[in-house]
């Protein structure tokens, strides 16, 4: 089952609209763990070259972990190959680079991401989760949780840790659909003069958001304050360096929550007896907030190029191809996870790959996780529960696990967990 002609297409992004491809993602780690994927054109993006789908969890944290043999520098990390002019340009993100490059940008940017500094904006996460679900569920009735709680909570919280201004966070929010939603036909594609889709992460597509990065920097070198961006303006990033961690942090930092908050409620929602020992206290909120990210990954792919001839899964892999590794399959691996598409909230112990692994594992994963878990701490507080009132939406995306719309409807009578 090598052969691309012959194996589940997982690389289609209106295949994930429906949902992870659970039944495909099983047909590969049984049959063809590592498996030559087509890339046809789709959407009006042209076709490429190819790739190989990795779905084992063994083989994703093995290339996520060999940064020698599986680089991230030579082709970026997004499935498509960018513009090779715009290559160099996209090599300057950490996210795009390998050891040591890698290591000195992530040791700089880590000093802005403390535990305490962290820590400090736990009461304001908890204050704003209390207030958007409180009049988000004031009239007891239908409410889309994405539209009215989950996208503002994500993104308020990103433009208070990076100390962006309340006047400017409708920006953010502009560059992170631009950036992320490409691939949906809700977000039609910015074309060149030939009418080809340019690539949202190009120069030209990212001047505005790099030149409000300068201006920001700017401000803080001469108004410091207690945020992220007053430590990167101060530190020894050059400004091409700081204009990609102001990128990355912006559309990833935002995203990872924007995804995985009402991809949580979904599955709580799904899963009523899980949710209920959940609203009881019967389990840890520290070990549902995993388990609930284990099952709705925020990502759901990562590429990587082979920087020399290897061998993966007994699969000849060659100098220059394409790797791909897939989150969500790896975290639904029958081989590590017992009876993965069951919800255990008290799942322990719990290998999940949804922040990756290895080198480039994710820098704000406390932070994500302590935005979850206050999230799920105020939506158990403000309700008896949550019920769907309608089918979810979801994003037209091969990378991002995104819901657009959970039509969810609150349970009365608020319980408080037994202590």
């Amino acid at each position: 089952m090598g052969d691309a002609s012959d194996v589940p297409d997982v690389f289609d992004p209106r295949i994930y609209a429906a949902g992870i491809p659970h039944d495909r993602f099983r047909v590969l780690r049984d049959q063809a763990p590592v498996a030559r994927q087509e890339e046809s054109e789709v959407l009006g993006w042209p076709a490429g070259p190819g790739f190989w789908a990795v779905t084992r969890h063994a083989d994703v944290v093995r290339v996520l972990k060999d940064s020698e043999s599986y680089s991230s520098h030579l082709g970026a990390t997004q499935i498509r190959d960018p513009d090779p002019a715009d290559l160099p340009f996209i090599r300057r993100m950490m996210l795009n680079q390998d050891p040591p490059d890698h290591g000195r940008l992530r040791r700089l940017v880590s000093r802005a991401f403390t535990p305490g500094r962290i820590e400090r904006f736990a009461g304001t996460a908890r204050d704003r989760a209390r207030e958007l679900l409180g009049a988000a569920f004031a009239d007891g009735g239908e409410v889309d949780l994405v539209r009215a709680v989950t996208d503002d909570y994500a993104l308020l919280n990103l433009t208070d840790l990076l100390g962006i201004p309340a006047s400017d966070r409708g920006l953010l929010h502009t560059w992170t659909e631009r950036v992320i939603a490409y691939q949906d036909p809700d977000e039609p594609p910015i074309l060149d003069a030939e009418g080809r889709p340019v690539n949202p992460r190009s120069p030209a597509m990212l001047a505005e958001m790099f030149g409000y990065a300068q201006e920001l920097a700017a401000y803080k070198r001469a108004h410091p304050a207690d945020d992220v961006m007053s430590v990167l303006a101060a530190s020894e990033l050059a400004d091409a360096e700081l204009e990609m961690f102001f990128f990355l942090l912006t559309v990833a930092g935002n995203d990872t929550v924007r995804s995985a908050a009402p991809g949580g409620i979904l599955a709580l929602a799904e899963h009523p007896s899980e949710q209920r020992r959940l609203w009881d206290g019967e389990v840890s909120m520290d070990t549902a907030v995993d388990e609930l990210l284990r099952v709705h990954p925020p990502v759901l792919s990562f590429r990587r190029t082979a920087a020399r001839d290897t061998e993966l899964a007994g699969q000849e892999i060659r100098e220059g191809d394409k790797v791909v590794v897939f989150h969500a399959s790896a975290n639904h691996d029958e081989r590590v996870f017992a009876d993965p598409h069951r919800l255990d909230l008290g799942r322990t112990p719990n290998p999940h790959v949804s922040f990756g692994d290895g080198p480039h594992v994710c820098l704000g994963a406390h932070f994500a996780r302590l935005q979850l878990r206050v999230f799920y701490e105020e939506a158990r507080a403000a309700c008896g529960g949550l019920t769907l009132a309608g089918p979810p939406r979801r994003l037209v995306s091969n990378f991002i696990n995104g819901i657009k719309s959970l039509p969810v409807r609150p349970l009365p009578e608020p319980s408080a967990p037994r202590s």
